[in-house]
């Protein structure tokens, strides 16, 4: 597994859109860089990530800007800009050998989906889960900001699960309040397991399951004397969805070797059967140690994964920790 070099004071980040422009969370975007700032880290952006558009550009120039910034000296880290749908537009034009003759931490979240799974688990490069560029914009009160601001850093934490959530759409809240009662739920009493870590957004995930840029096969097989540790991000898939989603991963041998499967908090939920989500899981999961309700995905507070590492879980009485090591 390829671990890039970590962040220090006056390295770059460059920031693209390769799914969704900034624009109409301008605002928000432009606090979280002076967050970033704020830690002693320049900024470069791509000519097209504040634009107010779903697709930041056309599917061809958001991968030429996307690869522009691995091949840039000057640039330390990719972030992306923001989430959005179309990013699997880009795939067939993504360099990713060029990516890989020149690897750097890339961090995202939600639709970024469809290029941190596949460097991790086709070109065996570690990626950071849970924050784009434009999610700092609280700055450093709340501590799972304070967590991913220490990752970036290199710092070895352990993040611990929240006593409260907002389970609210970002968009729909005037402000970030954490003022939801939060509790991980699981189909075991007690749970401390470690793994390579592997996942993403689900919504994303299904469609790139059996694609070119479907690398868990080779991946399931060279780590499998680790097993691994899955961590699902759900936002709007239906729990049936979900429910045929896992046990397609399941009868397609994804899970074998798993030791937990770990899901967030479902931040848009319905049903068409009134299945609930636990229900889902853990019918789709026999004999498989399952997390819910977690602290990962796209609700607040949401943890920080590093994709491809060893992730240590514990789980116990409605709380968990994370920590991840670099082996």
């Amino acid at each position: 597994m390829i671990y890039p070099a970590f962040l220090k004071r006056n390295d770059t980040i460059g920031i693209t859109a390769p799914s969704a422009g900034v624009g109409r969370k301008l605002d928000d975007y432009c606090a979280s860089i002076k967050v970033l700032h704020s830690q002693g880290y320049k900024t470069m952006e791509t000519p097209d990530v504040r634009i107010n558009d779903q697709r930041a550009a056309d599917a061809e120039t958001r991968a030429e800007e996307l690869k522009s910034l691995y091949l840039d000296p000057e640039v330390d880290m990719v972030m992306c800009a923001a989430g959005g749908d179309f990013m699997n537009e880009i795939l067939p034009y993504v360099d990713f050998r060029a990516i890989q003759k020149h690897p750097k931490w890339t961090m995202g979240a939600s639709d970024p989906t469809s290029l941190l799974y596949p460097l991790t688990t086709r070109y065996d490069i570690a990626t950071l889960y849970g924050m784009n560029a434009g999610a700092f914009d609280p700055g450093t009160d709340f501590q799972f900001i304070k967590d991913s601001l220490s990752l970036l850093k290199g710092k070895k934490i352990i993040q611990h699960s929240s006593k409260y959530c907002q389970r609210q759409p970002s968009w729909e809240a005037d402000h970030l309040e954490l003022n939801d009662p939060s509790e991980w739920k699981s189909n075991v009493s007690r749970l401390n397991v470690k793994g390579r870590a592997v996942g993403g957004c689900l919504d994303v995930l299904k469609d790139l399951f059996g694609t070119p840029c479907d690398g868990t096969s080779r991946f399931i097989k060279k780590y499998s004397e680790d097993g691994f540790i899955w961590f699902l991000d759900v936002f709007g898939m239906s729990a049936e969805n979900v429910y045929r989603t896992l046990c397609q991963m399941r009868f397609a041998g994804y899970l074998n070797h798993a030791k937990a499967v770990v899901v967030g908090r479902v931040l848009l939920q319905s049903s068409e059967t009134g299945m609930d989500y636990e229900e889902a899981v853990t019918r789709a999961l026999p004999g498989i140690p399952a997390v819910m309700e977690a602290d990962i995905g796209h609700t607040d507070p949401c943890m920080t994964l590093i994709l491809g590492s060893i992730a240590t879980l514990h789980y116990q009485n409605g709380e968990g920790s994370l920590k991840f090591s670099l082996d």
